[in-house]
């Protein structure tokens, strides 16, 4: 079993064999260059970046097993890479060791369209998935806003727009392959759409954030491309007003695809990072999916709803490329975000409450960010009770920092009493890892480290993260 030492560097006879190795077996998917290692632990979070010691290119998942083999037999730590855009620190290297980069792992290795799902391999993006499911009238819902690679965002349990009527991956992932920390090659079911053959190791997987393993291939569940696509922006008189209206949207059983919310800051520095005349004021960005006529039917008995809270008018995006635009602006967030602040850094978070403690966090969350008077622009996907505060800092300015490391304590302490959560998708990683204690019971961290020691004893399985 893994012991309760904390994890250290390996010692550097240990690092010198293994690149030693790998670099004479790999050749020039191997390297040790200081500006691939920086990119290898680029970071959106204001946390500082933390290189690997040296990055390798994988191409299958024996190449991977073979890498895991000898890094355990060194304890050399290992921390898988996709496509670097999560939020929380995943991808840095704090103890050193090899970063294994999956994006020439990026085959689509098979379509069931009559079983609606597919299989990938972990450096797919989603947006190259839907590309090639184009075809098929077929497609992958799930839409954390950036490209990102299907292997993370199985790895931090990730979700987007869409999950209030898809579901996050947790949801949509019928089976993986990983690589354990042995180096043996597992996969964790089949295709099936349901069973109750042993362990659920898949959704173990999923969200375990590189931590018990590599994820080396995904079976992923597809959709029908809707007939009707319906969008559109329905402006309200405040934060509050619009979280309500979606609540009892969500409440009422209307089938909404998407519901998400831009306060009035956030709706000005979309405004002018992607070009939009959209109105000032606190909006919610509808879309319904389904046929010609259920998707009207929808539309307008969300005017009605809306209107009960002073909301509107419901415009709607008629064309598919003004959905598009629309849409794009709402994933482009984070860097329209920076336009308010010149020189700032921004620091995404998020938490989830449930939906009837929606409207009531944001509120408060509001106040918080005026009274503390700090540049905090927000948005969320509310239909699922989840929401994101992007806090621009002066990272040169003491205060501020101090200001702004109180404030997300607040945030999610304010989360947690409302029977929420410290992250709804963002994950854990190294910057939430000290609201874990709050959040669960020192049984369930016990439980999780259980899991942690079993499968991963020497703890070379990107260390540094969760716990």
């Amino acid at each position: 079993m893994m012991t309760n030492a904390p994890f250290t560097r390996p010692a550097p006879a240990a690092l010198a064999a293994v690149t030693d190795a790998l670099a004479e077996k790999f050749g020039n998917r191997f390297s040790v260059h200081e500006a691939v290692r920086a990119q290898h632990a680029h970071t959106l979070t204001w946390g500082a970046s933390q290189p690997p010691d040296a990055v390798i290119f994988a191409q299958d998942a024996q190449e991977i097993a073979d890498i895991v083999k000898l890094c355990a037999a060194h304890r050399v730590p290992l921390i898988p890479y996709g496509a670097g855009t999560s939020l929380e620190g995943h991808v840095n290297a704090p103890f050193g060791g090899i970063s294994i980069d999956t994006s020439l792992m990026n085959r689509l290795v098979a379509v069931h369209a009559e079983d609606l799902d597919c299989v990938v391999e972990p450096g797919v993006t989603r947006k190259a998935l839907n590309e090639q499911l184009r075809d098929t009238g077929l497609f992958f819902p799930i839409d954390p806003g950036a490209d990102a690679s299907l292997g993370g965002m199985a790895s931090t349990r990730a979700s987007g727009t869409n999950a209030v009527r898809y579901g996050t991956m947790k949801d949509n992932v019928l089976a993986l392959q990983v690589v354990m920390a042995s180096g043996e090659i597992i996969r964790t079911a089949r295709r099936a759409r349901k069973s109750s053959a042993g362990y659920d190791l898949t959704r173990l997987f999923v969200g375990a954030e590189g931590t018990l393993g590599i994820v080396t291939e995904l079976t992923l569940k597809l959709y029908g491309i809707p007939e009707a696509v319906s969008a559109g922006i329905c402006p309200f008189p405040s934060v509050k007003a619009a979280c309500d209206a979606a609540i009892l949207t969500i409440q009422s059983g209307l089938p909404v695809a998407r519901v998400e919310l831009l306060d009035a800051l956030q709706v000005k520095a979309s405004n002018n990072y992607s070009k939009l005349d959209l109105p000032v004021t606190p909006l919610l960005l509808v879309e319904f999916h389904g046929s010609d006529s259920s998707v009207r039917e929808q539309a307008e008995r969300f005017g009605e709803i809306a209107a009960e809270f002073s909301g509107g008018p419901f415009n709607w995006a008629t064309k598919p490329e003004e959905r598009t635009r629309l849409w794009q602006a709402r994933h482009d967030s984070y860097w329209a975000a920076l336009t308010l602040r010149p020189g700032a850094k921004a620091v995404a978070t998020d938490v989830c409450v449930p939906i009837s403690r929606l409207a009531e966090c944001v509120a408060q969350t509001q106040r918080d960010i005026e009274e503390t008077g700090i540049v905090a622009p927000i948005v969320g996907h509310v239909g699922d009770g989840n929401f994101h505060v992007g806090i621009l800092v002066d990272m040169d300015d003491s205060a501020d920092v101090a200001r702004t490391e109180k404030f997300l304590e607040r945030l999610v302490r304010r989360g947690l009493a409302m029977e929420g959560t410290c992250t709804g998708e963002h994950g854990v990683g190294q910057t939430k890892r000290k609201y874990l204690t709050e959040e669960h019971s020192s049984g369930t961290l016990d439980a999780m480290r259980a899991v942690k020691g079993a499968l991963d004893p020497l703890g070379i399985m990107n260390p540094g993260k969760i716990f």
